[in-house]
């Protein structure tokens, strides 16, 4: 077969790929910010539970997460009484999702941490409520600074979407390996899947720098 001929199902996998990527990332920002905002809360009703499940998602594998998730959820709803089995793409974004999540929290308190003392104090000069310190003071000091940390966890969260080819989601890695295996042609399928993963690479990494100096600019313009 020519390497042309790959290109079909290569791209439906890609497509397949770029949709687990955003929606994944997208799950995992939410996450962050609740857990990093539940991990600074004063309160030990969201303060253990969050630094529980940070610990728990940073300190395991994304792979064993994905497959308790797909393989070993469902089981235990049995043994409930109730159906947890889900489709491998929701398994997918779910592990993506709570794995990014969980180092995007550590990003977000340490940004929320790094804003000066002195903010916080002069906000409570002005009699502002801990919510409008938050939502007003800190926040838009600290998000500009977690971008660059970010990006890098949106591209990284691209690259491990590999793995839910091992629960038979169709996603690039997953047909290049149909490919493969059906023709035995490693080395250009393998340097297609380089290079595509590569060419995704560079085009989320264009959009987060986007995303990032348009922070910047909201940020300067808050400022004035």
């Amino acid at each position: 077969m020519h390497w042309l001929s790959y290109s079909t199902p290569l791209l439906q996998g890609a497509w397949v790929t770029v949709q687990l990527t955003v929606m994944s990332t997208l799950l995992g920002a939410v996450v962050s910010f609740a857990l990093g905002m539940g991990r600074l809360a004063r309160g030990r009703l969201l303060r253990l539970p969050s630094i529980a499940i940070i610990e728990l998602f940073r300190g395991t594998s994304l792979l064993v997460q994905l497959f308790w998730l797909y393989f070993a959820l469902p089981v235990f709803g049995q043994m409930a009484g109730v159906d947890l089995r889900m489709p491998p793409v929701v398994a997918g974004v779910l592990a993506l999702g709570l794995n990014i999540g969980a180092y995007g929290a550590e990003v977000v308190r340490g940004a929320i941490q790094a804003v000066p003392r002195s903010q916080y104090e002069a906000a409570k000069a002005l009699d502002f409520t801990p919510r409008q310190i938050m939502w007003r003071i800190a926040l838009p000091q600290a998000i500009p600074e977690m971008m660059p940390s970010f990006c890098n966890l949106a591209v990284q969260n691209l690259k491990d979407t590999a793995l839910v080819s091992l629960i038979s989601l169709g996603d690039l890695a997953f047909r290049a390996e149909q490919i493969r295996n059906f023709t035995q042609d490693s080395t250009t399928i393998y340097t297609l899947l380089l290079f595509m993963y590569f060419g995704m690479a560079l085009v989320l990494m264009a959009v987060m720098k986007t995303l990032e100096h348009s922070v910047g600019r909201w940020r300067a313009v808050a400022r004035n």
